[in-house]
């Protein structure tokens, strides 16, 4: 671990940022001393880039996270291995249909070892004519979010997903279960699957991510997805959200009543949870947050807004993003205005350290050369899911 790399990031922090930080620490290290819990909910891609998604991995098998929410787009990375490298070709060098391509006119190939390509090519269909002409093709190497674009990678975990979907709905799981199974467990997938955490894709972040996303979204229904998340968050002390959007969605579902959107499932006599006491802690690069933040502790005005059935954005002059209603109004919110492949290092090494925890793995910030390092790390070293694995967990829990 980097320590005065750390030292650097948590210096480029504001001054408030860093009163921020430091009380989130304190919060996480007290949660954890009294045995209380704490959930991360994610967002798509810069946790990926950054290594957060691996690092939160780390956590989990530590554990110091007891659950997480993410998207269908880093389940379905995850599945191919978080990271990977491709290269990335003019397609008009595969006489492939223009009209049916990305923008750019490129095609990526997965860089794979002759072992990898044999395990997938046991699995799938492989032409290797393409696999061929891409070796002597015009392109460069880049690294990227796992599977996605790249053959055969990518298409192989589209098909993945739909043999994961049928699983799922025949034993009745969500589809992140059967898949975190066969993933390495060095993603939050697999690291969830290993500890018994869940790791659950919310509503609003089930959109993208291809069939994976509509594989998840036809495992469980939505409601049954609500409540799982809601038993999750309810079940939590504090609430760390990371570069992630549409969070009222999350947080403050229907079955939350703090901010009174659970009000009638409460009624009804349903399962439901108050975020009241709890720590929602939020890294952000929008300063409106703290912004809108200010202006409710410092006037009410938000909560006026609300209770006067005002629009919020003009009562408060500033762009008012959805998720800023309940984050604003609760009493323990925490705004990190930050980069998280800074913020995130940092919180996490001073939560191991002061909790006597020892982190196999670091996440920095991907310009640095440590950065750098760590997501070629993450290439060499996270494996994209294992099938074999993942029937063999499938035929137990048939057989429990």
């Amino acid at each position: 671990m980097s320590t005065e790399l750390l030292k650097q990031f948590y210096t480029n922090l504001d001054e408030r940022s860093r009163e921020a930080l430091d009380n989130a620490i304190a919060e996480w290290v007290r949660i954890k001393r009294a045995g209380g819990k704490v959930t991360v909910v994610t967002g798509s891609g810069p946790n990926l880039h950054e290594g957060v998604t691996t690092l939160i991995a780390e956590l989990i098998t530590k554990g110091l996270v007891d659950g997480v929410t993410t998207s269908s787009a880093v389940v379905a990375h995850e599945m191919a291995g978080s990271l990977d490298r491709v290269k990335m070709c003019p397609a008009r060098q595969f006489d492939l249909e223009e009209a049916r391509l990305p923008r750019g006119d490129v095609f990526e190939f997965t860089r794979l070892t002759p072992g990898e390509l044999h395990e997938v090519s046991r699995e799938m269909y492989i032409d290797r004519n393409l696999m061929e002409k891409c070796e002597c093709a015009d392109g460069h190497d880049v690294i990227k979010a796992a599977g996605n674009m790249a053959y055969p990678m990518g298409l192989r975990t589209e098909r993945l997903a739909e043999e994961a979907l049928a699983i799922a709905r025949q034993l009745g799981l969500p589809f992140e279960v059967v898949a975190g199974w066969g993933c390495d467990p060095r993603t939050m997938l697999g690291a969830g699957a290993a500890a018994g955490v869940p790791v659950l894709v919310t509503l609003p972040q089930i959109v993208g991510g291809g069939h994976v996303g509509l594989s998840l979204g036809d495992s469980i229904s939505l409601s049954q997805r609500s409540a799982r998340i809601a038993q999750m968050l309810g079940d939590s002390d504090m609430i760390v959200e990371s570069a992630v959007a549409l969070t009222q969605e999350i947080h403050d579902g229907p079955f939350e009543t703090y901010t009174g959107h659970g009000i009638w499932s409460w009624w009804q006599g349903m399962p439901v949870y108050s975020l009241r006491e709890k720590t929602l802690v939020r890294i952000d690069l929008d300063e409106n947050l703290r912004r809108a933040q200010d202006l409710q502790k410092d006037s009410a005005m938000i909560q006026e807004a609300i209770e006067k059935g005002l629009p919020k954005t003009k009562i408060s002059k500033i762009p008012f993003r959805m998720e800023m209603s309940a984050f604003t109004r609760l009493e323990k919110s925490l705004p990190i205005i930050g980069d998280i492949g800074e913020v995130w290092p940092v919180m996490a090494g001073r939560v191991a350290d002061e909790l006597g925890v020892e982190l196999g793995f670091m996440s920095y910030k991907q310009e640095t050369d440590e950065g750098r390092a760590m997501r070629e790390w993450i290439v060499e070293n996270v494996r994209f899911l294992d099938r074999d694995r993942m029937m063999e967990k499938v035929r137990a829990y048939r057989l429990s």
